[in-house]
């Protein structure tokens, strides 16, 4: 929703403020929006939290209470005025003229005090004040009844679970813990002359004839009065004089939509939009509509019971990943960056995003971009991996959130379900207060999971609601982690249990919500935050760069199982890169292939908060990871991949077509040598249905020779093309021979460069990595002996004056000197 008002009636607050510590230690300037952590860092106060060890250097920042304040100006004091806050982080008092005029505690809803009785004609000074939220989260947990566990896992600041604010923000296993304050939204004085625009919600009935649109508008006024209120469709608008009263009044009006034109997803139809208007005076409130239908479908089955998204009449497979805050601090991320994010899903096929709990429910910008893009959204309550507090003003607070978030946001075609959190059923079995009390403990998760829901229900009526991610049904309290028969799974065995990628074969899921394999980030990010003589896996440094207990081991353990190891770190950045693209590849190349039973692969996780070694696959400033190469490819909507038979010497080939058209498919099939030579194994065709899944062909691997590979290539009728490899064992019992790389660069007239690959024997995997920012054409591929590709670079900085320098890796270069 986008608001605008008349200049007359607003005073804009944001910009500079001062910043000073409690004792006035410390004083600066700070940007509102923003957080107090970049304001130090920018005024050289602190040193940067994101390079070496400074992490813990800064931790004293969020141990302080801090104020920041600024004057305006106000012409005549007099009428109604009232303060317009949201995103205000968190336990803070907000006071205009020494006059306290607000106190808040929660980051999730908007706030709007009436601030008349403060104002002064002329010169008025506001100031908040923002207490520690270690302190505060500290105070709550000793005024509660009885405990109430947090994940010490991944929260190393304590008590974050008291706090209506972003769990992440008190660290996680991907994100610095900095424990943030700030004020991220808007900040605005605004005065109320006759009524102001609270909410616009529409919900959409389809018939035969076309599509009801029933528009819901709550005005808010100080006393009764007689409002003119325009509402506009498309080309349709009207006048209502409408009557209200003090406090809240609704509005409801009915547009009828002939041969409408509907929304789909990314991938399934066009993203066609309508604009809605919402006039009264002084303000505009301005929404894009989609019409669309959204169905989850939970029908019992053989298996279970189903998980599967009906739009519009058409169940479509989600293929998508995890999305967490764009970055840990908020004055480092914007719009534009964000975009970049979201965009970087869609060009890998994406069609779905989870906007997981432990986050912000994201600005309206960001739905909006997902409007346009057809990224449908999985959109948790902000609940993660925590038990949480069940008296009665921590739900009466949570009510509030609920009705402020899913009235702002339900109207976006792209938000097709509200998850009540993540992974708090599991919670209970983590601590001993709730193993030795589950009782206790599940009573006080059932208060805050039927307070969310009713509140989503009272809100937005016909919205799709699922109580918990991962969940095996309604009031089904089960392990949703193994058990692959019903509802949605998060399944971490391969990565948190060390078990070997083929582990991914043996679960069914109906659809995974989460799964994920770590790498590192790469090396020219890696190099924003370390220097040269902490370019080791075990330097101080990159182990403070990796916040899973264990990762660093479990991605060395990993290559040990399928890799020679890498002959330096720069190698060893590239080979985890190359294993976690095989890892997610093989989970969903299974899953897709077992399609209608599983119908959704969401991996964890798409972006990164920090420069970090994590499960993401975009790099933090957005560039692409192996991984996110390798997603283009397996979540392409027509694609062949190969799947081993259980007795390991059989690969059938298996594609899937997730699109609306029955598409044939042509394939070859080669033995490839270990220095580069392709022989032809067989040839094969098969015609797939819309929405199917079907074994094209299979092969006995009997018949190659020791150590040789299968290859393959695929055109679809559709246009749609792929290839790929298949390892009889691990790679590292491949007696690779010279790849005999070369790389030509050619700068083109637009500030882009083509990459110019050749190849005399095999090259696995080959990455090419530049030391500038920026998205390859093609990347994570192989060439087989005689072989060239070109690549197409666009530097993120297509001004640069210099040329950027070049390295390519595969897998025969990074153990061998070749």
């Amino acid at each position: 929703m986008t608001s605008s008002y008349a200049s007359d009636v607003v005073i804009d607050l944001s910009g500079d403020w001062t910043l000073s510590s409690e004792k006035d230690e410390h004083t600066t300037t700070m940007k509102i929006p923003g957080d107090v952590h970049t304001a130090l860092h920018r005024a050289q106060i602190i040193p940067d939290p994101y390079f070496g060890r400074n992490e813990t250097d800064v931790q004293w920042v969020a141990r302080q209470d801090w104020i920041i304040e600024r004057r305006f100006h106000v012409d005549h004091a007099d009428g109604d005025w009232y303060l317009d806050i949201d995103y205000l982080d968190t336990v803070a008092v907000v006071f205009v003229n020494d006059a306290p005029v607000l106190s808040a505690d929660n980051c999730f809803r908007r706030y709007r005090p009436d601030v008349s009785s403060a104002l002064v004609p002329g010169e008025n000074v506001i100031r908040i004040h923002f207490h520690s939220s270690i302190r505060a989260g500290a105070e709550r947990q000793a005024a509660q009844p009885f405990y109430v566990p947090y994940s010490t896992d991944n929260s190393p600041i304590p008590h974050g679970n008291m706090l209506r604010k972003p769990q992440c923000h008190f660290g996680w296993d991907w994100n610095i813990a900095l424990a943030p304050l700030g004020l991220y939204g808007t900040i605005a004085l605004r005065r109320l002359d006759t009524a102001r625009i609270e909410h616009v919600l529409t919900t959409q009935h389809h018939g035969e004839d076309g599509v009801e649109l029933h528009v819901e508008v709550t005005l808010h006024a100080k006393s009764p009065a007689s409002v003119p209120i325009h509402l506009s469709l498309g080309d349709e608008r009207l006048r209502l004089d409408c009557g209200v009263t003090s406090g809240e009044t609704v509005l409801r009006h009915v547009f009828f939509i002939e041969n409408p034109k509907l929304w789909w997803p990314a991938g399934s139809g066009e993203q066609a939009l309508y604009t809605l208007t919402v006039e009264v005076p002084d303000e505009i409130v301005t929404r894009q509509i989609g019409l669309r239908r959204v169905e989850l479908l939970t029908d019992r089955d053989a298996a279970g019971s189903r998980f599967a998204f009906r739009i519009n009449g058409r169940e479509i497979f989600c293929r998508g990943a995890n999305w967490i805050p764009a970055d840990a601090l908020h004055s480092l991320s914007d719009r534009e960056r964000t975009e970049d994010l979201l965009v970087s899903a869609v060009d890998a096929n994406m069609n779905m995003i989870r906007v997981w709990g432990g986050g912000f429910y994201e600005p309206d910008w960001f739905y909006d971009l997902c409007d346009r893009m057809g990224l449908m959204v999985w959109q948790d309550f902000m609940f993660a991996c925590n038990l949480y507090p069940c008296t009665d003003d921590f739900l009466d607070n949570v009510e509030h959130e609920v009705t402020y978030q899913v009235k702002r946001l339900a109207s976006h075609p792209s938000i097709v379900l509200w998850c009540g959190d993540n992974e708090l059923v599991g919670a209970l079995n983590w601590f001993p207060e709730s193993r030795d009390n589950r009782d206790r403990y599940l009573v006080a998760y059932d208060r805050l999971n039927r307070t969310i829901e009713t509140g989503l229900k009272k809100a937005a009526p016909s919205a799709l609601w699922w109580p918990s991610s991962p969940a095996s049904g309604y009031l089904d309290y089960g392990d949703a982690w193994h058990a692959d028969g019903s509802g949605d799974m998060h399944y971490w065995s391969v990565w948190h249990e060390n078990k070997s990628f083929d582990k991914y074969r043996a679960v069914k899921p109906r659809f995974c919500s989460e799964f994920g394999f770590q790498s590192y980030t790469s090396m020219p990010v890696i190099k924003t935050y370390a220097d040269e003589k902490e370019m080791n896996v075990s330097s101080p440094v990159i182990e403070l760069h990796q916040k899973n207990a264990g990762g660093n081991e479990r991605i060395a353990g990993t290559m040990f199982r399928y890799f020679r190891f890498p002959k330096d770190f720069s190698n060893f950045v590239y080979i985890s890169q190359v294993q976690q693209a095989l890892a997610i590849k093989t989970a969903v190349d299974y899953w897709r292939s077992l399609k209608p039973h599983c119908m959704g692969t969401l991996y964890w996780q798409l972006n990164d908060t920090w420069p970090v070694a994590s499960w993401s696959s975009l790099d933090y400033g957005g560039s692409w990871k192996a991984l996110h190469y390798a997603a283009k490819r397996f979540f392409q909507p027509v694609t062949v991949s190969a799947i081993p038979a259980e007795d390991g010497r059989t690969v059938r080939f298996s594609t899937v077509n997730d699109t609306a058209e029955e598409v044939e498919i042509d394939m070859n099939i080669f033995a490839l040598a270990t220095d580069g030579t392709r022989t032809p194994l067989k040839s094969a065709n098969a015609t797939c249905g819309p929405d199917a899944a079907l074994i094209v062909t299979e092969i006995d691997l009997n018949q190659l020779a020791e150590g040789v590979l299968l290859s393959w290539d695929f055109i679809a009728s559709n246009g749609m093309t792929g290839e790929g490899h298949h390892v009889v064992n691990a790679y590292k019992a491949l007696e690779l021979q010279p790849s005999g790389l070369e790389h030509a660069v050619h700068a083109l007239g637009d500030g882009q460069f083509e990459v110019e690959i050749k190849a005399s024997g095999l090259a696995l995997f080959v990455m090419v990595e530049a030391d500038v920012a920026g998205r390859y054409s093609d990347n994570l591929f192989d060439l087989a002996a005689g072989d060239a590709r070109k690549i197409l670079f666009s530097p993120k900085d297509r001004s640069a004056a210099s040329r950027p320098n070049f390295k390519i890796f595969d897998l025969f270069s990074s153990q061998s000197e070749g």
